[in-house]
């Protein structure tokens, strides 16, 4: 089988997703979904003409001429706090103590702030005002944010928290979203033990689920760990039939080398509908993609650094289209090399973990993170990047190298 270019294998896995349907939510579980309905302002936002300062409201035109050697005295006629209005409107010569937010009474038109003021004492019924003021002043008018009416988002932005709390600004308490995906892992294979008894001949410890259990919630999905499963095919089958029942999208790792032979891969060649490919990448070239009883699956390769790094650049994608996402792919920047990161030319690109940091001037510069073996998960877990070698002899310090951001 010929080496598949990235590029084509990853339009080859999108073409066939689609993004889920719509959910209504809560929004305090919103952030990070897409967003499937326009919203609009349902009022005003302030409602009312409100201070942005602690001071005392006034009329502007009783201020002019004030100076702090020269202050104008105002009689204080009540105090407003944050969620209280005025008792009766403000008259010439008054002023009302006010507190951030809080509605600016009827008969004011400016607020000056408490550091140009000051009393005698704390039960003092003058003000000092030492700067004159004009209209407007410190007063944030109703609709001085949004207006009743005004369109505010529109279908497709992926919320933040600073969406979050405009919704509930605008006191919605569940929204409509692009339904988040549901992805379950499992891990298959006799020789795998979780926990920290000791290893026994052929053993090794279960990383692909938790890792992977952990990149499908770092992107925002939500895992459903199934489990790890013996070598035993109607076990597998069950899960799989289970999975493939009660999620959206499954991951598996392993079994998908062309000389691999394990029950996995022989019931997925049976349940469903795959894809093998041999993709033209260093680690993570073995990868299989199809549908089992309609559930998307990614079969990724069963090394650990070829697992997660498969899942960053064939899985993640996919899924986050499945949320509703128009930009799929984490963030690359251009960097420079502080150090040769040499390889051997294979007809691939390499991946090479690497740790990115940002000089003096502020240019991202890159290192090796550690091993680069596809089964040293030290050296994925150290780095901070994905720097993409092209096929060659590597590149040199002081070489500009894309980078793509974990």
């Amino acid at each position: 089988m010929s080496l598949l270019p990235l590029a084509d294998a990853q339009a080859r896995v999108l073409q066939q997703i689609q993004p889920l349907g719509t959910a209504m939510v809560p929004i305090g579980e919103a952030r990070g979904l897409v967003l499937a309905q326009t919203v609009q302002a349902r009022e005003n936002i302030p409602p009312f003409a409100n201070t942005g300062m602690d001071g005392f409201a006034v009329r502007s035109a009783d201020t002019q001429g004030a100076t702090p050697d020269s202050p104008v005295d105002l009689q204080i006629a009540g105090t407003i706090a944050a969620g209280a209005v005025a008792e009766r409107p403000l008259e010439a010569g008054e002023a009302m103590r006010i507190m951030t937010g809080a509605p600016i009474p009827e008969g004011a038109d400016a607020v000056v702030m408490v550091e140009l003021t000051a009393v005698d004492s704390p039960d003092s019924e003058i003000v000092h005002v030492n700067a004159e003021v004009g209209v407007g002043n410190h007063v944030r008018p109703a609709g001085d944010d949004l207006t009743e009416g005004t369109e505010i988002f529109t279908p497709g932005i992926v919320l933040s928290p600073a969406h979050i709390g405009m919704l509930a600004t605008l006191g919605l308490q569940e929204v409509e979203v692009i339904a988040r995906p549901r992805v379950g892992v499992f891990s298959t294979g006799d020789e795998l033990i979780t926990g920290p008894e000791a290893l026994g001949p052929g053993q090794i410890r279960d990383s692909n689920r938790p890792q992977l259990l952990a990149l499908v919630a770092e992107a925002g999905l939500e895992p459903v760990d199934l489990g790890w499963l013996p070598d035993d095919e109607s076990v597998i089958e069950a899960a799989l039939r289970t999975g493939a029942e009660t999620c959206d999208a499954l991951l598996t790792s392993g079994g998908v080398s062309m000389g691999d032979f394990d029950f996995v891969k022989t019931l997925l060649r049976r349940l469903g509908e795959m894809n093998w490919m041999q993709i033209a990448i260093k680690p993570a070239k073995p990868f299989a993609f199809g549908t089992v009883l309609g559930t998307p699956i990614f079969g990724l390769p069963g090394n650990p650094v070829s697992s997660a790094v498969s899942f960053e650049l064939m899985a993640r994608p996919a899924l986050l289209k499945m949320m509703g996402y128009e930009n799929t792919q984490r963030r690359s920047v251009w960097a420079l090399a502080d150090e040769p990161l040499l390889r051997a030319p294979d007809g691939k690109t390499h991946f090479t973990r690497v740790r990115v940091t940002e000089a003096n001037d502020g240019a991202p510069r890159i290192r090796s993170a550690g091993g680069q073996g596809s089964h040293q998960l030290s050296g994925l877990a150290l780095a901070n990047g994905l720097a993409a070698i092209p096929d060659g002899d590597g590149v040199q310090t002081g070489d500009r190298v894309r980078v793509i951001m974990l």
